[in-house]
């Protein structure tokens, strides 16, 4: 009688760790199918040709250049493998930050060659002005440590980048730290945004510090 209860027992934990196992599928009880008598199909309407339908001028909206805009959003261009790679210098316009007292060229490039020169404008995102991000990298400990105080930021404070095409004057919305793989960052935006980053803390490579900036 012990062994019987015993067998018993064993083959209860084994449904039911069988069940622990398969628990995301669902059993359903079906019940036997229902004979119902059929009815008799009405014969089909003859058939009869229709003109097209037309809708006047002006019903539905042309695409708008909100739309065709964010179909033609920047692509930003991957991280360089070798950041130590020779970059030929490539002057863009002049960045302004002066809550900070910084104004200098703004180079096109991220990679530490470039970076090394001063501020540089990640390649494939916004230009300044434009729909979409401006995302632009520095250095705070070495070489001219543009960003060395871009902690300091508050929000409305101004970012100005003077370019061949005009002056544009960016407000501070919010800053924020980040782990080094935060590439979202250069996401793109349909509103007029830019993003400035550098290594935080100062001397340190652990982390980014991003100040978020928009237009006007």
């Amino acid at each position: 009688m012990r062994r019987l209860r015993a067998l018993s027992a064993l083959a209860g934990a084994a449904m039911l760790l069988s069940a622990c196992a398969f628990e995301s599928q669902t059993y359903v009880d079906v019940p036997p199918a229902v004979t119902r008598p059929t009815m008799p199909i009405p014969p089909t309407p003859a058939s009869s040709t229709t003109s097209p339908v037309t809708f006047p001028p002006g019903l539905f909206p042309a695409a708008s250049s909100t739309t065709l805009a964010v179909a033609a959003l920047p692509k930003p261009v991957a991280s360089p493998r070798d950041a130590r790679a020779p970059e030929p210098r490539n002057d863009l316009g002049i960045i302004e930050i002066p809550r900070i007292g910084i104004k200098m060229t703004m180079l096109e490039g991220i990679r530490l060659t470039t970076l090394d020169r001063g501020p540089g404008h990640w390649p494939g995102t916004a230009m300044p002005g434009k729909a979409g991000n401006v995302v632009v990298a520095g250095h705070r400990t070495s070489h001219t440590k543009p960003f060395r105080h871009i902690d300091a930021l508050a929000p409305g404070d101004e970012v100005i980048f003077t370019m061949p095409d005009g002056r544009f004057v960016y407000r501070v919305v919010s800053t924020e730290i980040v782990s080094p793989d935060r590439i979202d960052i250069t996401n793109q935006t349909s509103a007029k945004t830019a993003t400035l980053f550098a290594c935080h803390p100062p001397g340190s490579t652990k982390q980014r510090i991003v100040v978020h900036l928009v237009l006007g």
